[in-house]
């Protein structure tokens, strides 16, 4: 599965001279965590987080602080060229989310820019990969017998079983294809949004065989 099955293709940005307090009205209402920030060109020239703007921006209460904290000579920076991060982590559109994933975990990014070739094409955040995984098992097997059959163009011939989203596949009539079918098939499988792992069991195993009579 692609960043671009996943991602949001609708992107809110900023440029660097937006006001960073506006930058953070749109982040608190919106629920975003981070927004890229773009130049004049469209390019992604950096990007603004939570952590960003709430950076001195909201000083010590003097009454609840035994010693008074020193008053600081100057405000916080007020445009978003003064707080935002100009490394940006940026992903391709055809990245695998797998490696997303471990992107986020590793880095500790809650979102990243996704771009095809120089273009911003949305943003992808954790929760847009938490999203296939609550997609429902029939819901899932249901896309998954579409896709095997679609390659197969074999109808009722496959039996697809889908739990806590792993999945099983198993030929149920027909005769049996090349060598490398049930690897095919499992490659496919793994491509479907949902599918944590699967399998493709021999034509003689799985829930609808019996014993020889």
């Amino acid at each position: 599965m692609q960043v671009r099955d996943v991602m949001t293709p609708e992107v809110v940005t900023v440029g660097p001279d937006t006001s960073a307090k506006y930058a953070a009205e749109v982040m608190a209402e919106r629920g975003f965590a981070a927004l890229p920030v773009v130049g004049e060109d469209g390019a992604v020239i950096g990007i603004v987080a939570e952590a960003d703007v709430l950076r001195d921006r909201l000083p010590p209460d003097p009454r609840l602080h035994l010693r008074r904290s020193p008053v600081p000579d100057a405000p916080p920076a007020l445009l978003v060229r003064g707080v935002m991060t100009t490394s940006v982590r940026t992903v391709p559109v055809t990245a695998d989310v797998s490696d997303v994933a471990r992107l986020f975990v590793d880095a500790r990014l809650r979102s990243v820019p996704v771009l095809d070739g120089e273009r911003l094409a949305g943003i992808v955040s954790r929760r847009d990969l938490l999203r296939p995984l609550a997609r429902p098992d029939e819901e899932i097997r249901a896309d998954l017998l579409r896709l095997v059959e679609s390659y197969t163009q074999e109808t009722g011939s496959w039996a697809v079983e889908v739990a806590e989203g792993v999945a099983t596949v198993r030929r149920s009539r027909g005769t049996p294809g090349a060598d490398g079918e049930r690897a095919t098939v499992e490659t496919l499988a793994r491509t479907v949004p949902g599918v944590v792992a699967a399998r493709v069991l021999p034509d003689d195993q799985g829930p609808d065989s019996r014993p020889p009579g």
